[in-house]
């Protein structure tokens, strides 16, 4: 499991000052021992059971594929986790490992609100003190979550610098963890960062691809033809990745936010339009200038509007094992609202790209063709967003 010094390829790594090079050491160090450990894993996997409430289904879209014609589209369910979105399985396992670590208090960054959410929940679980960082910008879009947050105990800091999204939470979560590391754990809700996070957070959340390939190897009695998930920092896709990453003949698309168009500036694909740079303190595929800066990014959907990807994703793109794709705003809203109207299932704007992209693919295969969608996570914390969207476009409804 354990890569070389964080690397994925020429991807990840650790590029940061010695000060937080040692603190990560000591994540580091906590996470191999743990990871290995049958006690903790008994204890992540009564949580998982116990209190998100897996395993989740992995439902056939009868009336989805019925509508759209082609192949079979399956949806693994994280929605049904308790807090509404995949960040749970993440936060449970590194806030179990804090708790072994002795600190006291958590600090981590959240741009749709989910992660924050699930922070703030195993945080008042565990009885830890939680300061959450948010973009100005997604603050006032989130204001659910942000009140869900605030409701759980968590302190919500809104932070105002740079184009004041996710990237800039990022910032301002990592400075805090610098400065405050005696007492602190930094729980990274991405599979982005400098190591060991991606790969804590993969594990983590390779519970969803475990259980997916078990699923559907009971149901259909052989592999799926396709994976697709969305990809902002990418933890939700390289947790179904992860367990097709041998099984050569099981195709892998990640699907990112084109928001108003790749030939616009207003978008965050990074693995379609980046080029490999330094950001937050690992080597990824990210959207940057000429300088290296970080290019401001874009999306309707604020948990994929960020300007790097993780460093597994970015070596799935080279070595070619992963295509990464993009879906717009406008054809995200789209299969919002068909998903809504066929299945009754209301999906994040996160998941709702990779739901366009599986049906425009679908279209194109047969009826014994199998699509299995990671629907990442349930859209109540979008409803306002998507209701003032709608009373300006009515041609949607």
């Amino acid at each position: 499991m354990k890569n070389s010094k964080g690397y994925f390829g020429e991807f990840g790594g650790a590029y940061v000052p010695d000060q937080l090079k040692t603190v990560l050491n000591e994540v580091e160090e906590n996470f191999y021992k743990y990871i290995e450990d049958k006690e903790f894993l008994n204890e992540l996997n009564y949580y998982y059971k116990q209190y998100i409430g897996r395993e989740n289904p992995l439902y056939f879209s009868e009336s989805l594929t019925r509508k759209i014609g082609g192949s079979k589209i399956y949806l693994k369910r994280e929605d049904l986790n308790h807090t509404g979105a995949h960040k749970i399985n993440n936060a449970i396992g590194q806030v179990l490992l804090a708790k072994r670590m002795d600190k006291k208090r958590i600090v981590a960054e959240t741009g749709a609100g989910q992660h924050g959410v699930a922070t703030a929940t195993v945080c008042a679980l565990f009885n830890m003190d939680c300061v959450i960082y948010m973009g100005q910008v997604d603050v006032k879009r989130q204001e659910i979550n942000v009140f869900k947050m605030e409701l759980l105990g968590a302190k919500v800091i809104p932070v105002s610098s740079g184009t004041a999204t996710l990237k800039d939470a990022v910032d301002a979560a990592l400075e805090d963890f610098v400065v405050n590391s005696a007492n602190t754990f930094y729980l990274l809700g991405s599979a982005v960062g400098p190591h060991p996070y991606p790969t804590m957070v993969r594990e983590f959340q390779s519970v969803i691809g475990k259980e997916a390939r078990k699923q559907i190897l009971e149901v259909e009695g052989k592999l799926p033809n396709y994976v697709i998930a969305c990809v902002g920092g990418g933890s939700n896709a390289i947790g179904l990745f992860s367990a097709f990453e041998n099984d050569k003949n099981v195709n892998i698309i990640g699907v990112e936010p084109a928001g108003k168009g790749l030939n616009t500036k207003l978008h965050a694909a990074s693995l379609c339009k980046g080029t490999p740079g330094i950001i937050h303190g690992f080597k990824c595929y990210t959207l940057q200038d000429e300088n290296g800066t970080p290019l401001p990014t874009y999306s309707i959907a604020p948990g994929l509007d960020y300007p790097g990807v993780g460093p597994e994703h970015s070596h799935y793109k080279h070595i070619g094992r992963a295509t990464y794709e993009s879906i717009t705003d406008d054809a995200a809203l789209e299969a919002f609202m068909l998903l809504s109207k066929t299945e009754g299932i209301i999906a994040a704007l996160e998941s709702s790209h990779a739901i366009a992209y599986a049906i425009k693919l679908a279209k194109t295969l047969s009826k014994n063709d199998i699509i299995i969608v990671n629907l990442s996570g349930r859209g109540d914390k979008d409803i306002y967003q998507i209701k003032e969207i709608l009373s300006l476009n009515k041609t949607l409804m």
